[in-house]
């Protein structure tokens, strides 16, 4: 079977679930990772032939991707910042909106980020604790997770990215917890925010195998974990630290109330596709 064959199978078989545009975007993603050619390469050699190898391993990929199994945990890769995390299903897949979170972050800390203490809460794959050590590595940085298997992949993210990186297991919404944590200059997070009666809402391909815990909150409490750091940013934020949390769109203003009701300073961003998605906070 030539690359030309191959990826026309794929893309047809992609587009039962997928839009046409979706489905040749994987497509090309799945022949870049098994073959090691680039997309133009894939593009002006249709008539290379793939080993029985290669085409088995695409076959089995396919096979995943018609189960609405995403992509990136049919690779176990995720590209965050320019960089290649390994995923699974303990953990999230990371979202291109999280990396205006990291550049605001970046922006704002990293003329004084020396010595600079960062936590990150809810860490998952490790994507964004990793990439602010890149970009502020004189910081010292921790992260901490309530799941072992998420902390796993991102301890061997951390490795594989050459990313010196405290973590903690910790199930944050304990406060008694909080007595084993120093002060920070800057507390980050992409918490759940998901209530659970939206779950029908979202696609298969996230309900059927992200992890829930990573996304959904109780309906009754959709701001759980906004009030819980707004709480703790209390005693163990540093005097002038910042916290920036990423948000649902439909509560962005009303977590943005609730940081201001504790006594801090606010500003609500939009991400790339104007929705108000991010919180900056500091202490009056």
């Amino acid at each position: 079977m030539t690359i030309k064959e191959q990826y026309q199978l794929l893309s047809q078989q992609l587009q039962r679930l997928y839009t046409n545009g979706e489905a040749g975007t994987i497509t090309n993603w799945v022949l870049e990772h098994y073959t090691g050619l680039s997309r133009m390469s894939i593009n002006t050699r249709g008539d290379k032939l793939l080993s029985n190898h290669e085409i088995q391993i695409i076959s089995k990929a396919l096979n995943e991707l018609l189960k609405y199994r995403p992509v990136q945990y049919v690779l176990e890769e995720a590209w965050f910042k320019n960089m290649a995390f390994y995923v699974d299903e303990n953990v999230l897949i990371p979202r291109p909106e999280t990396e205006e979170l990291v550049d605001w972050v970046v922006e704002t800390g990293k003329p004084r980020q020396a010595n600079k203490q960062i936590l990150e809460i809810g860490t998952g794959s490790g994507c964004i604790a990793i990439s602010l050590k890149n970009a502020m590595y004189q910081a010292t940085v921790t992260a901490l997770d309530i799941s072992e298997a998420a902390l796993k992949v991102a301890k061997r993210n951390a490795e594989k990215l050459k990313a010196p990186i405290d973590f903690i297991q910790m199930d944050f919404l304990s406060e008694n917890n909080w007595l084993s944590l120093p002060k920070f200059d800057v507390i980050v997070s992409n918490p759940p925010y998901i209530p659970i009666n939206e779950k029908d809402k979202l696609d298969k391909n996230v309900t059927g195998w992200e992890p829930g815990m990573a996304l959904f909150v109780p309906d009754n409490d959709p701001l759980l974990f906004y009030r819980k750091i707004a709480a703790f940013g209390k005693t163990n934020l540093e005097k002038d630290g910042i916290i920036f949390v990423e948000c649902h769109q439909d509560f962005a203003k009303t977590a943005q109330a609730l940081f201001i009701s504790e006594g801090y300073e606010t500003i609500l961003k939009k991400d790339m596709f104007d929705n108000e998605r991010m919180i900056q906070a500091k202490l009056q």
